[in-house]
């Protein structure tokens, strides 16, 4: 009998069951996957997610492995460009480790803080006895239970359906975007690129590759998707300096395409939880996927902690849980989605953006927000616009 068992060992399961080990709770870590392995992921982690890595202890073995630290992001919107710093005094990079590695990482982590980690582990059902979740049996019938079992197994998982999770703020896929790895195409910045019904953006990665990916509007997947490259490569002429850097570049692996819905889940009820993209998904344009990952697995092992160990109520603990979730990812859900919309910027944002071009408190201020450091209720609220502009 655990007391937690967490499907899915990657972003979200991972670190949740290392956090939740190294209170003492007795955690079994399942995956159908082995380690290392690659996923299908923008991987990019902003500062805040490289700051929740410095406080596990993490952040050196993800920098050992040669990623190249980010301490500058740029934006082209064509007409005009800004150029910041994303991040803050304690944490001022960011990071693009593949997933091969840094899962890796993450799971290793898990294991040395004292979870048991079974890889190649497939969950054939999720056990439920008069309403509520027990536990789970394996693809090969091994059955075990827990006090709570946690669903960090992504968009389609198996204890969101099981529970039959209710989803709200729905929206479907906005975007489509392929990406790959080129050589010679050095960049030390996140660098992105927005134009009408386009957007991609630049970061650099293990072994001297650089990640591309580029997107169009959801509606246009079957009119592009026997020419993904040359739809991409018309893409990038509309920035003929980028163009011609990546002219003189190497594709060195296939390209690879995704397209995500748009949501938030209740993400408890009765023995059960959801962690990461299980509870929430949102468009991979802002890259924030990892960086919610990791903050979310903080927030839900210290809700975990504090009901196991009989010092708040379930539903008490559990909807703290989501309640701080919603707070602070809504914003940049909301921002997520009118990004993901490609339309071309209103009369209000383009005279912001006009107006602090070449401000470098300004465009530092900028990089934050799409860094996830700064929130934007707050970067949008008016007394600090004026303060931008001023």
């Amino acid at each position: 009998m655990y007391d937690v068992i967490v499907i899915g060992a990657r972003c979200a399961g991972s670190p949740l069951a290392m956090l939740l080990a190294r209170r003492g709770l007795r955690t079994l870590l399942v995956d159908r996957a082995t380690f290392p392995s690659d996923t299908v992921s923008t991987h990019v982690i902003h500062p805040p997610g490289a700051a929740a890595l410095q406080r596990w202890g993490l952040l050196d073995q993800v920098v050992a492995t040669g990623c190249p630290p980010v301490g500058r992001y740029s934006f082209d919107f064509g007409p005009v460009k800004l150029a910041g710093a994303p991040g803050t005094p304690d944490s001022p990079y960011a990071y693009a480790p593949r997933r091969s590695l840094l899962d890796k990482i993450l799971v290793d982590a898990a294991a040395a803080a004292g979870a048991e980690v079974r890889e190649g582990f497939g969950v054939e059902e999720v056990l439920v006895e008069d309403g509520r979740v027990t536990g789970i049996r394996g693809s090969g019938g091994q059955v075990e239970r827990a006090r709570v079992v946690v669903g960090a197994d992504g968009r389609n998982s198996v204890v969101a359906k099981a529970t039959q999770a209710p989803a709200y703020e729905e929206h479907p896929a906005l975007t489509v975007g392929y990406y790959s790895y080129w050589s010679n195409l050095p960049t030390e910045t996140f660098e992105a690129y927005s134009r009408p019904g386009r957007g991609w953006a630049v970061c650099p990665t293990n072994d001297d590759l650089t990640l591309v990916i580029g997107g169009w509007p959801h509606a246009e997947l079957a009119e592009h998707r026997n020419d993904v490259e040359g739809t991409l490569t018309a893409m990038f002429e509309s920035s003929p300096e980028f163009a011609e850097r990546i002219r003189a570049a190497k594709r060195e692996e296939k390209l690879v395409g995704t397209s995500v819905p748009n949501y938030f889940r209740v993400p408890y009820g009765p023995g059960w939880a959801l962690v990461g993209d299980a509870g929430y998904s949102r468009d991979f344009i802002t890259a924030q996927g990892i960086t919610d990952a990791f903050l979310d697995a903080e927030g839900l092992a210290e809700a975990l902690d504090e009901t196991l160990a009989g010092g708040k109520p379930w539903d008490d603990a559990l909807a703290g849980y989501q309640t701080r979730r919603d707070t602070r990812a809504m914003p940049h859900y909301q921002m997520t989605l009118g990004i993901a919309s490609l339309q071309p910027p209103d009369e209000q944002m383009i005279q912001l953006v006009s107006g602090i071009a070449g401000k470098q408190p300004a465009m530092d201020a900028f990089a934050r927000l799409n860094s996830g450091v700064t929130s934007p209720a707050e970067f949008f609220a008016p007394e600090n616009v004026g303060k931008l502009l001023a």
